[in-house]
């Protein structure tokens, strides 16, 4: 299924908070820039990475459990957005956290895909978009938003 150019622009304009699952703490690497470049056009960036402790000088979470319960405790409102950086297989346990913590939005990054899981989400209530660069659709929006 296509992505919907109208719920990309729905997600870039109303999300605040984004979860960042599999934000790496290494510079050359896709998920590091993205993450920092939305840290830096107004986004709240929450790094999901178990293995680090903090990324681009953001506190980093072990799992959306514990980013969630922090997003509430620092804003009173939880993730808007999940921009996913792992390997696909990895997705449906995602879908799962997502649905069950409520987070309205799922952005799955190139090359990461899943349909019976986005299936699952979108029959939830969850907003998808898979197998697309979250940077490259703000920067081509980011005047209209």
């Amino acid at each position: 299924m296509a992505n919907d150019p109208a719920v990309i622009e729905e997600m870039l304009r109303t999300a605040r908070t984004i979860a960042v699952v599999g934000m790496s703490d290494k510079p050359w690497r896709a998920s590091h820039n993205i993450g920092r470049y939305l840290a830096e056009n107004g986004y709240r960036v929450l790094p999901v990475n178990p293995a680090l402790s903090e990324v681009a000088g953001k506190k980093s979470y072990p799992d959306l459990d514990a980013a969630q319960a922090a997003a509430q405790r620092e804003t009173g409102k939880g993730i808007d957005l999940v921009d996913v950086f792992r390997a696909s297989e990895h997705v449906p346990a995602i879908v799962d956290d997502v649905i069950r913590l409520g987070i309205p939005y799922l952005w799955l990054q190139e090359e990461v895909m899943h349909d019976e899981a986005v299936a699952r989400a979108r029959a939830a209530g969850v907003k998808c978009i898979q197998n697309d660069c979250i940077f490259r659709q703000h920067a081509r929006l980011a005047e209209h938003l």
